[in-house]
């Protein structure tokens, strides 16, 4: 028993913490590295790409012609970055290419949740074949005519005749018996 409990723990927890403050503080100094890193960096990139505008004591026609060359250069960057979306989209749907053939090759393929559409046969034919599509799908009109036999139910409503006469008669106490009396 004395062996597990010293492989247990061979560290204090004041060791422990210390080492963990430690490793935090080096954390955080490595992000602040990386972001004076990146600070540098944008500055160096605009320093390059991006000369200081010399504005005074220029004439009109100066900064007409250096706002020409902005707008050309804003063009040209707007057009790359139109290029970059597409490129990018472009892999993007690749990826997910790439992904529904490894879930097919896998045999492990999810399906999507599908909504449930209302429509009756003759728009779904018509959605399918277009101006094709000339016969209506009246299902009832295909079915054969089935005489029915009467039913004992349906001769007593035939003999029911008009609902009104049949309430007037039954009516007062001597239509109730009446009822009872039938029923029997």
């Amino acid at each position: 028993m004395g062996d597990d409990e010293q492989k247990k723990s061979k560290m204090t927890s004041s060791r422990r913490m210390h080492l963990k403050s430690l490793l935090l503080s080096l954390a955080k100094s490595a992000i602040e590295k990386e972001e004076a890193d990146r600070i540098t960096e944008k500055e160096r990139y605009m320093g390059e790409h991006c000369a200081p505008l010399q504005i005074s004591g220029a004439s009109m026609a100066d900064l007409q012609e250096i706002c020409k060359k902005l707008h050309g250069t804003i063009d040209v960057v707007d057009e790359e970055r139109y290029d970059m979306e597409i490129k990018v989209t472009k892999t993007a749907k690749e990826i997910d290419d790439l992904n529904l053939k490894v879930f097919d090759l896998k045999g492990k393929f999810k399906r999507p949740p599908l909504k449930r559409v209302r429509m009756s046969a003759d728009a779904m034919l018509r959605a399918l074949l277009g101006s094709k599509h000339k016969v209506s799908m009246d299902l009832r009109a295909n079915l054969k005519q089935v005489k029915k036999e009467d039913t004992e139910k349906e001769k007593d409503l035939r003999d029911v005749g008009d609902w009104r006469k049949n309430i007037e008669e039954k009516a007062g106490m001597e239509g109730r018996k009446k009822m009872f009396e039938g029923a029997e």
